[in-house]
């Protein structure tokens, strides 16, 4: 399909978009649904440790990206790093995906076979971001044009840069720099505690960071022996 008639397409499925939804959100649902996904997520990233998930239509490709912001590896990662289409199936009997080995296992738990694409987003040449996608078999359109609309997406939303919400990414980097002097070790050491704490937790990324600033967790024996004390003092 021509860029034109996918342009076209894209123009349409927004139209028929809530309104009162923030743009990211409604250009991550049009391009669900041109595409003939089921669901999807919008990731701008400058690194692959600094990601911030904009938009998503919600469904089996949220489970998949909170998968990915805890376990620190997956197609969404890769399509980033090596600016490159990533397709990985979702299959309870399939075999492990050496590129993400943990993530490819884990990823059975959704319980939903299907497929999962990793588009990366490029504005002159920089992958911006990443366009995930999930379809239950194919996608409805071509690899091509998933790319094409994945580009035309980045560009929009570096537009929408100041609209954002940044505060999640702000407060993992905040509780990142509070386990590093926890712990005297480095940064991406102390990424790696707090999303091995929400792996053996079975919660988010997100939720770990917001206990860690709350000092509902922490990550030395002094301090969290203090902490335990306050709460068995507390009526």
């Amino acid at each position: 399909m021509s860029a034109p008639e996918l342009m076209g397409l894209l123009a349409r499925a927004l139209a028929h978009t809530d309104a009162g939804m923030p743009m990211p959100s409604r250009l991550c649902r049009a391009c669900v649904e041109v595409l003939g996904a089921q669901s999807g997520t919008l990731t701008l990233s400058a690194t692959p440790e600094a990601r911030l998930t904009v938009s998503t239509s919600d469904g089996v490709s949220t489970q998949i990206d909170d998968l990915e912001e805890t376990l620190g590896e997956g197609p969404g990662r890769v399509a980033l790093t090596e600016d490159r289409i990533v397709v990985t199936t979702i299959d309870q009997d399939g075999p492990v995906d050496v590129a993400f080995p943990l993530f490819s296992h884990m990823v059975r738990a959704v319980g939903a076979p299907g497929t999962a694409y990793a588009v990366p987003m490029r504005v002159a040449g920089r992958v911006v971001g990443v366009l995930s996608l999930y379809a239950v078999a194919d996608l409805g359109r071509g690899l091509k044009d998933a790319q094409f609309l994945a580009d035309a997406l980045g560009l929009a939303l570096l537009g929408e840069l100041d609209s954002l919400d940044w505060s999640t990414r702000a407060q993992i980097h905040q509780a990142t720099g509070m386990v590093t002097a926890q712990l005297r070790i480095t940064p991406s050491d102390a990424l790696a505690v707090l999303r091995g704490h929400a792996f053996a937790s079975t919660t988010t990324l997100e939720t770990v960071a917001h206990d860690v600033l709350a000092r509902r967790l922490v990550f030395r024996y002094d301090e969290a022996h203090a902490v335990e004390a306050k709460r068995t003092e507390e009526p």
